[in-house]
Parts: structure tokens; sequence; C-alpha cells
């Protein structure tokens, strides 16, 4: 499955764009046939999938693998960048350190996924289902508008910016609007990431960094921030009810708009 000159040119084309605006929406057609279908089957991934070793793992770069339901497999370790798997079916699946790089995920169900250690680059994950999905350790940059990840786990994960890529834009989690109640984010390294607007009750932020992130409009009412590091964050009208351990958070004198907080 080695990638033609048209997938690496695709590659590209995502990562410049993405890297520039991290909204790709309006630059491209999503109701066209390499966003919606697919050019494997299930079955044919199963076979690439034995055919793969530790040294050649299986690689589905800017391979069309839409609306396919690929749920329950284990993909550990398979690379899918620039691929697209717009709706697809990954429900239960294992990505454990897959790489996920400028992939196209829309309105992809990742429901109790484990993407342990999977790198997500400038990935477009816009209304995906995360619920109960393990991403601890991965390194995340994707943009998660709209999403689901009530229950899931970002522990140790990083999803700050990217500031070795300034030249190409600010890459970092974009998380507007996301359902994160009930996350498990303990150790999370969540710099610059945009949370404005989105639903974090009852998450578990203890040790984790939120430094210089925006939350405007965000839901904390009962989250946990223990050694939670509030540096630069902006919590321009958030509410922040009941939350666990305020007084052993880190800088919460530092945060911007501390006088509009809801609580």
């Amino acid at each position: 499955m080695k990638p033609s000159f048209r997938t690496a040119a695709l590659g590209l084309a995502l990562m410049t764009v993405t890297a520039t605006a991290q909204d790709m929406m309006r630059h491209i057609d999503l109701s066209s046939p390499d966003m919606v279908s697919a050019e494997m089957t299930r079955g044919e991934v199963e076979a690439a999938l034995a055919a793969a070793t530790i040294a050649a793992p299986a690689d589905f770069t800017g391979k069309r693998l839409s609306g396919l339901d690929l749920s329950g497999l284990n993909l550990s370790g398979a690379i899918f960048r620039a691929a697209r798997l717009n709706k697809t079916r990954l429900a239960g699946a294992i990505l454990d350190r897959a790489i996920l790089d400028q992939a196209w995920l829309l309105e992809a169900d990742l429901t109790g996924a484990s993407l342990k250690g999977t790198t997500l680059f400038a990935s477009q994950m816009a209304r995906a289902r995360l619920d109960g999905a393990d991403l601890s350790k991965a390194r995340v940059t994707a943009d998660l508008t709209g999403a689901s990840l009530v229950g899931a786990s970002i522990a140790d994960a990083n999803l700050s910016a990217d500031m070795r890529n300034q030249s190409m834009g600010l890459m970092r989690a974009v998380l507007k609007s996301t359902n994160l109640e009930r996350l498990n984010a303990r150790g999370a390294d969540l710099s610059r990431v945009d949370l404005e607007f989105a639903s974090l009750k009852g998450a578990d932020l203890t040790g984790a960094s939120l430094k210089g992130a925006q939350l405007g409009g965000a839901d904390l009412t009962n989250v946990t921030v223990i050694d939670t590091d509030f540096d630069g964050a902006d919590l321009d009208s958030a509410k922040l009810k009941t939350p666990i351990g305020l007084d052993r958070a880190k800088n919460f004198d530092k945060v911007k708009n501390r006088e509009r907080l809801i609580r």
C-alpha cells in the first residue's frame, strides 16, 4: 500500500490548509465521493491487518474508508495518514499507537475505542463520538468541535499548541462546544487549547495544565482542579460552581477575566 503521488500531494495540501486555519470545511466538498465512499471492504482491511508486521504495519495512507464498520478491530500501530474515515464505525476498536495525522474522522464513532499513544496531528474530528474512549498519552492537535468525549480519558495526553510549527499557524487541539463531562484529564497538557463553550461537568483535571487555555463560556461545574495550572487561562463567562480542590489549584490568581466568572 505505497502512497501514490496523488495521496502524498493530498496529504501535503491537507496539512498546509489545516495549519493555516484548522477549518477546511469551506475548502472541501464534504459530499464528494472522496469524502463519503470506501474503496476497501472490512474484509480487505482485515486482510491487510493480518499481513502486517511490527516492522511493516498496515498502511492505509490516503485510503477512502468512510462509512465502513470497523468496530472491534485491532488496528494497533496502523497508519491512517490523510485517510478518510468520515462516519466510519470504530466502536471498541484498538488504535493504540496508530498514526491518524491529517486524517478525516468527521462524525466517526469511536465509542469505547482505545487510542493510547495515538497521534492525531491536524486531524478533522468534528462531531465525532469518543464516549468512554481512552486517549491516554496520545498527541492530539485535532479539531474536535462539537464532539462527545463523555467519560473518556486523556490522562497524560498532550493536546497543547505545537510551538515548534508556528510558521504553519497555531496547531493545537480545538474542543469548542465539545461534551467533556466526566472526562479523565489527569496530568494532561491542555496549554493554549480552545475549550470555549465546552462542558467539563464533573471532569477530573488533577495535575493538568490549562496555561493560556481559552475557556470562555465553558461549564466547569463540579470539576476537580487539584494541582491544575491556570496560568493565563481565559475564564470569560465560564461557569465555575462547586469546584473540588480550587484552594489547591496553581496560579488561579493569574487567570484572565476572573471577574467575569459565573460562580
